[in-house]
């Protein structure tokens, strides 16, 4: 069985995701209040990991972005690093971009979701940096395979989808988000093209969230005007 995704966001009433562009809060002046709201409400769901994209790692660990690995040929073995910490970091990179001199984001053991085509050379590195990873499928986007992956090797049960937007997309197309849960911050950005909540690449007439209806779970009022909202992705 999959794990249940929770997709878990924090975003400015109008559902952009850049902090540094929304209209300050009228009663806080706490410059950590976000990030400290947003871990203590992930905190309740007793996840196993988060899981992010990519650009979203960077913001979270030393990680930097190197050139596509390219150069191997499937299938791969995923490879458990002996030492890491019971809350998981995924990331999804399939081209093998990242770059790594320590394996945890934050304090969070990373696991990296790769293609199977990334070189033989770069996955030395990434164990020598005690990196774990996993394969979702040849091209590393096959989101079924490395959800599979990740319950058999890690035992995941729960995960915290982190975004970015393109990768909640994604997994909103593929009809794989369980629950939303987003903090509402009181305030606006209001520029059309900032990245949102989610951020499905399809064509014109693609509707990603087609099949689903949301269901209140609960609402909460939090500090400085911040509202926690919880949904059921239910299928139709």
């Amino acid at each position: 069985m999959r794990p249940k995704i929770i997709c878990h966001m924090v975003s400015s009433i109008d559902g952009r995701l850049l902090p540094d562009r929304w209209t300050p809060l009228a009663e806080s002046s706490d410059p950590h209040i976000v990030s400290r709201l947003y871990e203590t409400t992930a905190a309740g769901f007793n996840a196993d990991g988060f899981l992010m994209g990519r650009v979203s790692m960077g913001d979270f660990s030393s990680a930097t972005v190197g050139e596509p690995s390219k150069g191997g040929h499937g299938p791969r073995a995923a490879h458990i690093a002996p030492s890491r910490t019971p809350f998981l970091a995924v990331v999804f990179d399939p081209n093998g971009k990242l770059r790594y001199d320590l394996n945890t984001a934050g304090k969070d053991h990373i696991v990296a979701v790769l293609g199977q085509t990334v070189s033989d050379d770069y996955l030395a590195q990434l164990r020598k940096a005690g990196v774990s990873y996993v394969f979702g499928g040849a091209d590393g986007r096959d989101l079924d395979t490395a959800l599979a992956e990740l319950a058999e090797h890690f035992g995941m049960k729960t995960i915290l989808l982190g975004g970015g937007g393109l990768l909640n997309g994604a997994f909103l197309n593929a009809g794989l988000i369980d629950e939303v849960s987003v903090l509402v911050y009181p305030g606006i950005d209001g520029l059309a093209g900032i990245p949102s909540i989610f951020e499905y690449s399809g064509g014109h007439g693609d509707q990603p969230a087609a099949g689903i209806v949301l269901r209140l779970l609960s609402t909460e009022m939090l500090d400085a005007g911040f509202v926690w909202l919880r949904y059921a992705a239910e299928r139709v």
